[in-house]
């Protein structure tokens, strides 16, 4: 198939660092290219894929020197998409509500994946405005406060399967990967590790927007908390060590999660996950299996005394099982040829009508 793949602009595809969403179009890409199929990536320029690479600006924008306006990038690149759209039986989007005006006339065959949160004000209405564009769930609890819209599957994200090596022999630490953000509570992990006794090391960004936080809150538990260790962000080959080293990795979120690419992550390399049971994490997690789900700080520090019992070779294979980059991109692949197949028969239709025509 002619598939397209259209990125944000914010980071690289891979990001160079922290970066959700372009870690999987990336993984995604990569998987399809691998099975056989025609990939075009609208992303960066500084973007490293095996697909054809349309360069839609020269670096990824948050890393971009001087002022940059992300919305004048972002229409661009829709526009150029809007004028090739004939070449690709499929286009799919990661950009959540920007390309709905712009790909209107093309949106029986635009798959959009749905990365963010749907419980905000005027959500709802903007997808019933835009009902033609069929959508992807990356989890079903990220769909809950809007079902009724065109939803064509949820799809979980997944991972290369030697992307992210089974560690069978953790360090005795706990992790914290992410974002130093209200929602996803460094707090938590840091009070949980001090009553559990053991070390915390936290891997994370802090965004423009959360420097208050993290200057006003967070950083004064760091330096005032022995075994807290503060690392910032950590590129891919750094976070096999930080996760695979680690006993287990605390998720203690205060938001709807829409899926927590992070639990997987963790998973990938046998560790297992403490998580706040909050938006998509049952969904994701195995309670007893592949981490343990509670409610409060008082019981996750009395699961960090229970990690040992957890089977890390049975979290990977789970991980093998559930949550590959394979079975993510055939969950994709199964759409796009829904998506495709009234396109390819109206073409046909067309030559035989054209034919017919012909020889009369």
């Amino acid at each position: 198939m002619r598939i397209a793949q259209i990125a944000p602009l914010i980071e690289s595809v891979p990001p160079r660092r922290y970066g959700g969403t372009e870690r999987i179009v990336s993984y995604l890409t990569e998987e399809l290219v691998r099975a056989g199929h025609d990939v075009t990536l609208f992303a960066s320029g500084d973007s490293l894929t095996s697909a054809r690479l349309e360069p839609m600006c020269e670096m990824g924008l948050r890393l971009a020197p001087g002022p940059v306006d992300p919305l004048i990038h972002h229409i661009l690149m829709l526009e150029e998409v809007r004028a090739r759209a004939d070449e690709f039986d499929v286009i799919h989007v990661h950009l959540d509500l920007l390309h709905y005006p712009v790909l209107r006339d093309h949106c029986a065959r635009c798959l959009t994946t749905l990365h963010g949160r749907l419980d905000l004000s005027a959500v709802h209405r903007l997808y019933s405005t835009f009902a033609d564009f069929p959508l992807v769930s990356i989890s079903d609890h990220q769909r809950r406060p809007m079902p009724a819209v065109n939803w064509a599957a949820t799809v979980h994200h997944g991972l290369p399967a030697n992307l992210l090596p089974f560690s069978p022999n953790p360090e005795g630490y706990l992790a914290f990967l992410g974002r130093i953000s209200p929602e996803k509570r460094p707090d938590r992990a840091i009070e949980i590790a001090a009553r559990a006794g053991l070390p915390l090391k936290i891997a994370a960004k802090v965004d423009h927007a959360d420097i208050a936080y993290w200057e006003e809150v967070i950083r004064p538990m760091v330096e005032a908390t022995p075994g807290v260790e503060f690392i910032g962000e950590i590129d891919e080959r750094q976070k096999a060590d930080f996760l695979g080293n680690a006993s287990a990795l605390l998720f203690p979120i205060d938001w709807p999660e829409p899926f927590g690419l992070v639990m997987i992550e963790a998973m990938s390399c046998g560790t297992p996950v403490i998580a706040f049971s909050r938006g998509s994490v049952p969904e994701v997690l195995e309670e007893g299996v592949t981490g343990y789900l509670v409610s409060s700080v008082e019981e996750a520090v009395a699961r960090v005394a229970q990690v040992g019992r957890l089977d890390r070779a049975a979290i990977r294979r789970i991980f093998e099982k559930r949550f590959s980059a394979e079975r993510m991109a055939r969950d994709y692949v199964a759409i796009y040829q829904r998506l495709a197949a009234p396109a390819a028969l109206k073409s046909r239709l067309h030559m035989v009508n054209g034919s017919r025509n012909a020889a009369l």
